[in-house]
């Protein structure tokens, strides 16, 4: 049988599987390149459990370090990736260097030259066309006995919850979102046909993008599957595998998008968030919040709060051109001798915002200053470990889930004491007693609503979670001005300004980028150039 891994290497003392995964097939090429250590064919790959295990840790190798313009490491797409692109997006992480500037000030084109969209957009079609490998493997394995059908049951459910994942973030990037006209704007291509030679290529790439509310119903019917068929519990990579409750949590991101805030309560509800008060603690999975909000980073592997990570380790990462802490983290650092590359720097529009009160004590734990040029830079401080870039990527955590719940509750009451209870649990860990709040705080039912958002911009800050927020928003009245991509400063405008990011200070901040509106074509990105090429059925999106 013809081989269809093209690429295996040891990482993390276990063998990574990589398969081929690119619907372009100009760059399917540049995933043959390197020499192989071995070659296992399809047969060989699901021929015992033991190879079985392989594949499957191969496609969260695959998911964590991912390549870039055919080189492997960056983290793409979700070992950093997604992160740093979610935070780019948005306004409240300042861009340092030129490494993220077509991101941040968005002149993203279609052609390959925008690396960062023609590389996240590849390696999530990669992810997806793994998760379809192993989903065929793990059914032929189970029809020839070779493992349960129970067990090849929950191989797919990590398999389609990865698939799931994928195709999200896909569609928040380069798709209008599902509030726009209740998903009827063009979506992207669903994956579930595993590519492994020409008759599978040839039926893929006739494949059509369909639209948006398709995508959505399919990411459902995959993270159902996923709740259905895996463990809520794990011995080992309790985080960084997929689980029942993994399934759920993402199911109340993904129905939160969709405005379904009822859904977003049932789903809830399954992790513990319908208690009548605080603490918080989920029946299924065990999560609850840790007691300091840097909780989730001094121990990204084992703590009670994450729901799902993508690991990383000294023998596994994006490198240092792709790893969280050399990203967010300081070229300098006071507190101890580990620095970063500073690119990228908390923005005065969030360290500055009147919501973000003084004595949170995020402002400490999670933030880290470094003087430069007269100028007072605060890095985020949540990632660590610059060095051998072992910290954990963020993927979903129990206060957001928390906080998920805690809007669909205030969007759907005014002034829901239930919304308020799980702001507060989130919120209250951090601040000090005299800025928790009451409902007298609240005036009006988006008043809540506001504080709630609020608090996921302090809780996520360095998480990728803001690009998402800010198009699910775009329709409502909780919107940035203009619906589309908010105004950003510029680290030119900041130059020798140090009192702009003076906390004690407080100063009106700075400004450079100006917003682009919802209207304008590039608040999503466009389907890449060699893609449109490879599948003529493909329409890019206007404007591009």
């Amino acid at each position: 049988m013809k081989s269809i891994i093209k690429n295996t290497f040891v990482k993390r003392g276990m063998l990574v599987i990589c398969f081929t995964g690119l619907l372009l097939i100009s760059s399917c090429k540049k995933f043959t390149e390197l020499s192989p250590l071995s070659q296992l064919s399809e047969a060989t790959a699901f021929s015992n459990p033991a190879n079985i295990e392989l594949a499957m840790n191969g496609v969260y190798s695959r998911a964590a370090v991912g390549n870039y313009n055919g080189t492997t490491g960056r983290g793409y797409p979700f070992g950093a990736a997604s992160i740093e692109q979610g935070e780019m997006r948005g306004e409240d992480m300042v861009n340092l260097a030129t490494f993220y500037q077509i991101t941040y000030e968005t002149t993203i084109t279609a052609a390959a030259s925008s690396a960062n969209n023609w590389n996240m957009f590849i390696n999530l079609y990669s992810v997806i066309n793994q998760c379809n490998v192993v989903i065929d493997g793990v059914t032929a394995a189970a029809g020839a006995g070779t493992i349960t059908q129970a067990i090849a049951d929950q191989y797919a459910g990590e398999a389609r919850f990865l698939r799931a994942l994928a195709h999200h973030e896909l569609v928040i990037n380069y798709c209008r979102p599902f509030v726009d006209g209740n998903g009827n704007k063009p979506g992207v291509p669903y994956r579930t046909v595993a590519v492994t030679g020409a008759s599978t290529v040839a039926s893929t790439l006739s494949q059509t993008r369909g639209t948006v509310a398709e995508v959505y119903n399919k990411i459902l019917a995959d993270l159902d599957f996923a709740e259905t068929n895996l463990p809520a519990t794990r011995t080992t990579g309790k985080i960084a595998r997929a689980t029942k409750g993994a399934a759920i949590a993402l199911k109340t991101r993904v129905k939160l998008h969709m405005n379904d805030f009822a859904g977003v309560i049932t789903e809830g509800a399954k992790l513990g968030t319908g208690a009548a008060a605080a603490p918080y603690t989920s029946p299924i999975g065990g999560y609850s919040l840790t007691a300091s909000p840097d909780g989730p980073f001094v121990s990204f592997s084992n703590n009670t709060e994450s729901i799902f990570s993508i690991e990383n380790g000294s023998a596994a990462n994006g490198g240092v051109n792709g790893a969280l802490p050399n990203m967010f983290g300081p070229a300098a650092n006071a507190i101890n001798s580990q620095v970063g590359r500073g690119l990228v720097a908390t923005s005065p529009n969030l360290y500055n915002a009147a919501f973000w009160v003084t004595g949170d004590t995020r402002r400490t734990l999670l933030q880290i200053q470094q003087s430069t040029n007269g100028a007072k830079y605060f890095f985020n401080y949540k990632y660590r470990d610059p060095t051998t870039s072992t910290d954990w990527a963020p993927i979903i955590r129990y206060a957001e889930v928390l906080l998920n719940v805690a809007e669909a509750y205030s969007r759907t009451t005014a002034l829901d004491l239930r919304a308020l209870g799980l702001l507060n649990a989130v919120r209250n860990r951090a601040v000090p007693v005299t800025d928790r709040y009451t409902i007298a705080n609240f005036t009006s039912q988006d008043a809540l609503t506001q504080a709630i958002l609020n608090e996921r911009r302090v809780e996520f800050a360095g998480e990728g979670r803001r690009w998402p927020d800010i198009t699910r928003l775009s329709q409502s009245q909780f919107a940035v001005a203009g619906g589309g991509i908010p105004a950003k400063i510029l680290v030119t405008n900041l130059s020798g300004t140090g009192s702009n990011w003076d906390v004690v200070n407080r100063p009106v901040t700075a400004t450079g980028k100006a917003a682009i509106p919802y209207t304008d074509h590039k608040y999503i990105w466009p389907i890449p150039q060699d893609e449109l090429n490879a599948n003529p059925n493909l329409t890019q999106n206007p404007g591009y």
